[in-house]
């Protein structure tokens, strides 16, 4: 009798075979006392797990594959970050010399206290790096009882495997690229974990947070993995494998059209040019955003380089990573947002202080202007940068004029620090503010006469316009981007835009859902930037638009007042 089991489907297709099950086995960690003299020793014990545990995690780094995707490689490098971090490797030394006790048992403390840490984070992709934490202690905890980690557990002996895990580790994944594996699914994992993000930019058919499939699914069994649907189907009768194997040849043709028109400019079918851009993190991702042909870079996430637990990049670490990505995408545009973190982590090297509302408190570019010496160092790293490319500048989280006056004076501050040191910058280069709040958004108009151009962030306009956390189940389905409000907010910034002849994209989640590309076309956006994996099926929607025909239906779905009209006509929009 078939099972099914849904979750979370962060890998596009349908993968058909049978299930390898990667074993899952919580380390027991047992405490016992150490005597005086044999703390040196216990010590001795734990600097050598942590040096092994670097060790395989440096060599598992350099061997990833040259076609493995960039964020494979910024994951394993925050494992060795979090690794390197006191927190990890110091910590704990002071715990067994005050307390007497078993490095597992002090590396366990440590642990604990960590996480209690992260638990008390709201925002979802740093509060899923808690999972980052545990899974580089457990290497530890590992190391420590002499255990050594090898391919052997992913190995799989037949073309048609299935990868079951709890959980998956970039390390895991480093051993996954080189097997013949057709999907994975985990019992753990959420949307911004880094299982999600490495699924996606694999484009295999993943599952996650199916929460008992390792405990449910055996060994060899056949499974279809659904990861459009997020489903996963054990032991499927005849007339449901055949169901899907039909649909795993369609999605399969859907694949290759859109390989077909990877180099096909982005233009509707009536003939409007459409900019398509592509959202990074690191410098690496610029190769994934030229192979699926974007225009440019419409978001460069600088915060990454930011999430290091006690010290901040230099301007020279950051200098050659922003200097990397202009040239890598050689003379294409590339648009870095200056450091925007703070909402509900305030970093270690910052004073620690408790907000009553994180979401409302020191963020983006206020964070920026209260740490000015971080700030200006950003600032002269991009400019310096913007001698070898075309690099714009992009504030995040915009609420006041004085925001971005007093960023402009920053730059000008700093252009002339660097005339006087002879160093060669981009004497116009952009500056631009992201609207995500509705304040900024409302007067949008007064902004644009001080910014070369605007980026609308949906995730926190429609967050802060509908005041509805998407990461809280209990109203996480309020979070709606066809709400009538959030729909007149963009009609109106984007108009208010055009008016004024400024450019505007939009770079938060919307603009690479497929199903919101035309909705979007009839509101008067031409400018796009998503992951670069969403590149080719946004394209896809836009090519085969009329916006003859699509302006007359958004008309409408302005005017419309209620949910179930929002839907049918936004169904019409896409026949």
């Amino acid at each position: 009798m078939s099972i099914s089991l849904h979750g979370l489907g962060v890998g596009g297709g349908i993968a058909i075979g049978h299930a390898h099950l990667v074993s899952h086995t919580d380390i027991e960690i047992v405490h016992y006392v150490i005597p005086a003299d044999g703390i040196a020793a216990e010590l001795q014990r734990f600097d050598e797990a942590i040096r092994n545990t670097r060790k395989e995690l440096e060599m598992l780094w350099g061997s990833i594959p040259d076609n493995a995707p960039a964020e494979l490689g910024a994951f394993l490098s925050l494992h060795i970050m979090l690794l390197n971090d006191h927190t990890l490797s110091k910590e704990p030394r002071h715990i067994i010399e005050t307390e007497r006790c078993n490095a597992e048992w002090a590396v366990k403390q440590q642990l604990d206290v960590l996480l209690a840490q992260f638990d008390e984070i709201e925002e979802e992709y740093l509060r899923e790096r808690r999972t980052d934490v545990i899974q580089v202690t457990e290497r530890i905890f590992k190391a420590l009882a002499g255990h050594q980690h090898g391919p052997h557990a992913l190995h799989c002996g037949g073309d048609d495997c299935i990868l079951v895990a709890h959980d998956l580790s970039p390390a895991d994944m480093v051993l996954f690229k080189d097997t013949n594996y057709r999907a994975f699914i985990t019992d753990v994992g959420g949307l911004t974990s880094h299982t999600a993000i490495l699924a996606r930019s694999l484009d295999l058919p993943s599952v996650l947070a199916l929460r008992t499939a390792h405990q449910i699914i055996r060994e060899q069994e056949l499974i279809i993995v659904d990861g459009i649907k997020g489903c996963v189907i054990i032991d499927p009768d005849d007339k449901t494998l055949a169901e899907y194997q039909f649909r795993q040849a369609e999605w399969l043709i859907k694949q290759q059209q859109l390989q077909d028109i990877r180099t096909k400019p982005a233009v509707t079918y009536d003939g409007t040019e459409v900019d398509l851009s592509a959202n990074i993190e690191l410098p690496e991702d610029c190769e994934l955003a030229l192979e699926n042909n974007a225009s440019g870079v419409g978001l460069f996430r600088s915060e990454f380089l930011f999430l290091k637990e006690d010290d901040l990049p230099t301007e020279e670490e950051q200098f050659v990573a922003y200097k990397a990505a202009a040239e890598a995408m050689a003379g294409k545009p590339v648009v870095i947002r200056t450091i925007d973190l703070g909402k509900d982590k305030i970093p270690s090297w910052q004073a620690e202080r408790e907000a009553p509302n994180p979401a409302l408190g020191l963020t983006g570019i206020r964070l920026c202007l209260a740490e000015p010496q971080m700030f200006r160092t950003q600032l002269r790293a991009l400019l310096r940068a913007s001698a070898f490319g075309k690099i714009k500048l992009l504030i995040p989280m915009l609420s006041a004029l004085s925001e971005a006056k007093q960023t402009r004076q920053h730059i000008e501050d700093i252009k002339q620090q660097l005339r006087e040191e002879g160093i060669a910058f981009d004497e116009h280069i952009e500056l631009g503010g992201m609207i995500e709040v509705p304040a900024a958004a409302m007067a949008v108009g007064v902004f644009l006469q001080h910014l070369d151009f605007i980026s609308i962030g949906t995730n926190d306009l429609i967050q802060y316009s509908l005041a509805v956390d998407r990461n809280d189940d209990s109203v996480s389905h309020l979070y709606d981007p066809l709400n009538p409000g959030v729909l007149q907010l963009l009609k109106h910034i984007i108009s208010t835009a055009d008016k004024l002849g400024k450019p505007v994209s939009m770079c938060g989640e919307m603009a690479g859902d497929p199903s919101l590309t035309r909705l979007l076309l009839g509101l008067g956006l031409r400018r796009f930037s998503m992951l670069p994996i969403q590149l080719l099926k946004v394209k896809q929607q836009l090519l085969g638009a009329e916006l003859g025909r699509i302006k007359p239906i958004v008309s409408k779905m302005l005017k419309a007042d209620d949910e179930d009209t929002l839907r049918q006509l936004l169904q019409q929009l896409n026949s």
